[in-house]
């Protein structure tokens, strides 16, 4: 049977990016909203496995809008943002718009350096106890940076004359969002409960992910506002990337961040949609693996940097033979969700 015989013509860019976005997309809405009557239940086992089904979709929901954001979902841009704006909501970072996610992303590849709307680094200087507090909750495990970052979207168009445009939209989802959290309260204290525990997971994997993949410059800038481009040609970028892929024994198993990890081979060619970044990555590095950082070093250097990730003023950075990664501290508030 013609797989793509129910799709409007038009809608995906092929047959292979019709079943294999398709699939992905079915999955992360049926998973989501499945997961929540898992974690509502009344054994145990189905509580753990709600949980962890409730996260790996927001993950894999956090990685579309990354998609769509690159036009690599479907073949229409409206349809990319549609997604983009679903998967957005599912993420739990709707406060920004997909557009606004969309911007800040793309310049992020054009100027080949981490831009940030808000400078929590300076925040940190300013109040002495808001550092201390992110420290000790880091140390905790808890990724207290992370949710700063996802605050400010909400907090700032209160109180930053300059984001007053974003009011409305933050102030309809917090009534939105919060109706829905009251609603499910009301049903399960328990899946508001685990609810909040699959979000604290979401949060540590697409910290741990994106603190490893860049050794760029980072500055703190409006939206609009132009940076120096100094030296960052094809080959800064390319020098200063690189993949934390979750198996390169088993790449099936990547599958889990919708082949995120494959970041240098994203970088090289950024039309590349998920599902052939493995033969792309193959194509430019054969069975080299020099560009990618084993797993088991990436998590050793997460979790002996996480406190001192909060203030370091810069990322570090791998060096050469067994233990690489110890050096590379990793970055904070450079996720794509939360940059505007």
């Amino acid at each position: 049977m013609n797989t793509t015989s129910f799709v409007p013509r038009g809608l995906f860019r092929d047959r292979e990016a019709a079943l294999a976005n398709t699939l992905v997309l079915v999955w992360t809405c049926a998973g989501w909203l499945g997961s929540f009557a898992l974690m509502g239940a009344h054994a145990a086992i189905l509580n753990i496995a709600g949980v962890l089904l409730c996260a790996h979709t927001m993950i894999l929901a956090a990685y579309l809008i990354h998609e769509a954001a690159h036009q690599t979902l479907f073949a229409a841009h409206w349809a990319n943002t549609v997604a983009g704006e679903v998967m957005n909501f599912i993420a739990g970072s709707s406060y920004a718009s997909f557009e606004r996610i969309r911007h800040m992303h793309i310049r992020h590849h054009l100027d080949r350096a981490d831009l940030t709307c808000f400078d929590f680094r300076g925040l940190m200087q300013r109040r002495p106890a808001v550092r201390r507090t992110l420290q000790i909750l880091e140390w905790a495990y808890v990724p207290a940076t992370e949710v700063l970052m996802h605050w400010q979207i909400i907090g700032r168009p209160f109180f930053v004359a300059s984001q007053r445009p974003h009011l409305l939209r933050v102030t309809a989802m917090l009534i939105v969002r919060g109706e829905l959290l009251v609603l499910l309260g009301l049903w399960s204290w328990r899946a508001l409960l685990l609810y909040v525990v699959a979000t604290v997971l979401l949060l540590h994997v697409l910290n741990f992910f994106d603190a490893f993949h860049h050794t760029f410059e980072q500055y703190f800038v409006a939206a609009d506002e132009p940076v120096p481009m100094g030296d960052r040609d094809r080959q800064y970028e390319h020098a200063n990337t690189y993949s934390n892929v979750i198996s390169q024994r088993h790449p099936w198993l990547n599958l889990l961040t919708l082949n995120f990890g494959y970041h240098n081979a994203h970088h090289h060619r950024a039309s590349v949609p998920w599902y052939r970044l493995p033969a792309l990555h193959r194509d430019l590095y054969g069975e080299r693996w020099d560009a990618v950082l084993p797993l088991p070093e990436l998590l050793r250097t997460w979790h002996r940097n996480r406190v001192r990730r909060v203030i370091t003023d810069g990322y570090g950075a791998p060096s050469e033979g067994p233990g690489r990664a110890d050096h590379f501290v990793g970055a904070h508030g450079v996720s794509f969700l939360t940059v505007v």
